[in-house]
């Protein structure tokens, strides 16, 4: 049964967001608000977050994980990116959008795209995400709360609690989250590309 937390917006009770933290650390899965809708999220380099992740939203090989980071510096640390990206991506951050890179060797290979050997990185505008990547000192390996055969994400934390009760190890509910996942832009290819359309404006990228 997963444990709900009812976490302030706009001042995360400490101890709480602890122990969310020390769940994520131990091996746990959790449903957390962002800046742009729910997501699932574990540590890095948990194998059974990913294939629970895998199981819940039925993906295969060739989905895009995100490692949703707190800051620039740490994000540097899992992508390889040029000037000219980096610029683009900064005038962005924090905020709605996911940014496909190639990956360092400091990703996992399990979280690599098979072929391309690339990965979505995200830095959210979110006080209680943010809070948490503090508290964690690293990126959430996360997807998008997004169930198979269903068009939109789940948005309410009761309901998510209802829904995944058995699958997830934690719910943080911090009241209204956004409803539309990020916009997701793909600078891997040499050529920016968009790949979906979301909560971020993608005209600034086009």
């Amino acid at each position: 049964m997963a444990k709900y937390f009812d976490v302030h917006p706009d001042n995360p009770q400490r101890r709480t967001i602890t122990t969310v933290a020390d769940a994520v650390r131990s091996g746990g899965l959790i449903a957390y608000p962002t800046d742009s809708c729910f997501a699932l999220g574990c540590r890095l380099g948990s194998r059974d977050g990913i294939d629970r992740i895998r199981s819940i939203r039925a993906l295969d090989d060739r989905h895009h994980f995100t490692l949703v980071c707190q800051n620039f510096s740490q994000l540097g640390q899992f992508v390889q990116i040029d000037n000219d990206v980096f610029r683009a991506i900064k005038a962005a951050t924090p905020g709605r959008y996911t940014f496909i890179l190639p990956a360092t060797k400091e990703v996992p290979r399990q979280l690599l795209h098979p072929k391309k050997k690339t990965v979505g990185v995200r830095i959210p505008d979110h006080t209680v995400t943010q809070a948490l990547l503090e508290e964690l000192g690293e990126p959430l390996l996360s997807s998008t709360l997004l169930l198979p055969d269903e068009d939109e994400p789940l948005t309410q934390g009761w309901e998510i609690k209802e829904r995944l009760d058995h699958v997830v190890d934690a719910v943080v509910d911090s009241g209204d989250c956004g409803t539309e996942p990020t916009t997701v832009v793909d600078f891997s290819g040499g050529v920016v590309e968009i790949v979906r359309r979301g909560a971020g404006d993608a005209s600034r990228f086009e």
